[in-house]
């Protein structure tokens, strides 16, 4: 019996049908035509061989009477291999718009949350021949940094699978009654109340000493960076900034890796800097296009990690930071500027905050409470009540340079799929794999029909920034 951590539970508690929580990737595996038809077999016997590697794979819930407190994992060897690793075939024509669409189809459906939370989907009739992966893993179960550490576990380095050890044999502990889970949540939530009130003096001076950094990240062009009132950075109104139902769409792009990072060391800035600049240039690209660009500049929910080096905990180490895109400025030069030093002010809060920002919380309770929040926060989407804290999110996971293997096959690209929530329609992920940098765009149906266009606006952005001459 393992508890979650506060955050963890929370992913849980914060999912309704329109709103699911979990993360997703879509990859394109090469396999020779006269292996394909072998291909499903293989993968299966592959990741049935490894599911040791991974808690997440052989672990479910275990809920106390009326979620009166937060579940705790309970290990479930008996997993049902049909039931998570599916197979179907693309309709024809079978193109990447017809891919997207399925995945997309597929990231709308909740996971069983009677069963482990992760789900495989082999799709097979990709006119160009390839055979496509796609996986479903609830965030409750781990985030970026800890989804490249389950697919080093899976995968491998070469197209010969290494050997992997069996699992050690050993009793399966009966699940645990109402008085075992009510007794972990009572402990657990003591000791938070008690680290909770250890944090609170330095809670107080970090809230103090970042006050001026958050402002500037709303300071208006030349203050940006600087430590000036700028103002909080509150997004301007958007078509994709309200209440959302469960339907997505899904689509991708890819740029090589080397591009942006010579575009970075031309202007003094870093990967995720251009990053930010690729996705401003696409969205104003987009929105301009609709005639619907606003004069305020749009303002990225960022992930960023908290881990520590060498954690390597299957659960979720990461906070929101906010950081202003610049989508005001016409300029390519001037909008990589201001957000260079935007999203330094929002780095900068974060390291100052990294020792106190809490992981976990207390147990007791919650699940009522953060139900309760979710339900409230879409509701005031729906009536407009307030402006939105922050237009897209807006991610960057660091992944393996090196290709890897699925039962012999390569891997070609890592396009990710994330979450969308009410208020926030639109989630753009970036994942650096083997020489590119793999953007999946997820956008919920009602926010966003045609995120294809975005996804399509991200190359003229690219082009905009790669003809820029060095500072």
């Amino acid at each position: 019996m393992k508890p979650l951590s506060g955050l963890d539970s929370a992913f849980l508690s914060l999912e309704t049908p329109e709103t699911p929580m979990h993360v997703g990737s879509l990859h394109l595996y090469a396999v020779p035509a006269r292996s394909r038809a072998r291909f499903f077999a293989r993968a299966k016997k592959h990741i049935a061989g490894r599911l040791h590697l991974a808690p997440l794979f052989t672990r479910r819930l275990a809920s106390l009477p009326l979620d009166v407190a937060s579940p705790v994992w309970v290990e479930d060897r008996e997993v049902d291999l049909d039931h998570h690793i599916r197979r179907i075939r693309l309709a024809k024509p079978g193109s990447m718009a017809v891919l997207e669409s399925t995945v997309a189809k597929l990231h709308g459906e909740l996971l069983d949350r009677s069963r482990p939370l992760w789900m495989f989907t082999v799709i097979e009739g990709l006119a160009s021949g390839e055979i496509a992966w796609y996986s479903k893993i609830h965030h409750a179960t781990l985030d970026g940094a800890a989804g490249v550490q389950l697919a080093t576990a899976l995968l491998d380095e070469s197209a010969t699978p290494r050997r992997v050890p069996k699992p050690e044999k050993r009793p399966l502990e009966k699940s645990p009654g109402v008085a075992a889970l009510l007794g972990a949540a009572i402990t657990k939530s003591a000791g938070e109340y008690a680290k909770l009130a250890r944090a609170l003096p330095e809670v107080a001076r970090v809230v103090s000493s970042g006050i001026d950094a958050l402002a500037g990240l709303g300071a208006p062009k030349g203050k940006a960076g600087k430590g000036g009132k700028g103002g909080w950075p509150i997004g301007p109104a958007t078509a994709f900034n309200g209440p959302i139902d469960g339907q997505r769409v899904f689509a991708t792009a890819s740029i090589p890796f080397a591009e942006v990072k010579r575009i970075a060391k031309r202007h003094g800035a870093k990967v995720n800097d251009v990053v930010l600049a690729l996705v401003s240039g696409a969205l104003r690209h987009y929105l301009a296009a609709h005639q619907a660009l606003p004069r305020k500049p749009l303002v990225a929910a960022m992930p960023v990690s908290l881990r520590a080096e060498g954690d390597s905990v299957y659960s979720t180490r990461a906070t929101m930071v906010l950081a202003n895109l610049a989508t005001h400025l016409a300029d390519p030069r001037e909008r990589l500027e201001a957000i260079r030093a935007s999203a330094g002010n929002a780095k900068a809060i974060t390291v100052t905050a990294r020792s106190i920002i809490p992981m976990d919380f207390p147990s007791i309770g919650a699940p009522w409470v953060l139900s309760a929040i979710a339900r409230a926060y879409g509701y005031a989407q729906g009536v407009r009540s307030f402006p939105p804290l922050a237009n897209v999110i807006v991610s960057n996971v660091a992944g393996p340079q090196a290709p890897l293997y699925l039962a012999g096959a390569r891997m070609l690209t890592w396009w990710p799929a994330s979450i969308v929530e009410h208020g926030l329609g639109v989630n753009i992920t970036v994942q650096s794999y083997a020489g590119s940098l793999d953007f999946g765009f997820l956008a919920a149906k009602d926010a966003m029909p045609d995120v294809g266009r975005l996804a399509d606006a991200l190359y003229d952005a690219h082009h905009e920034l790669k003809n820029l001459r060095g500072t």
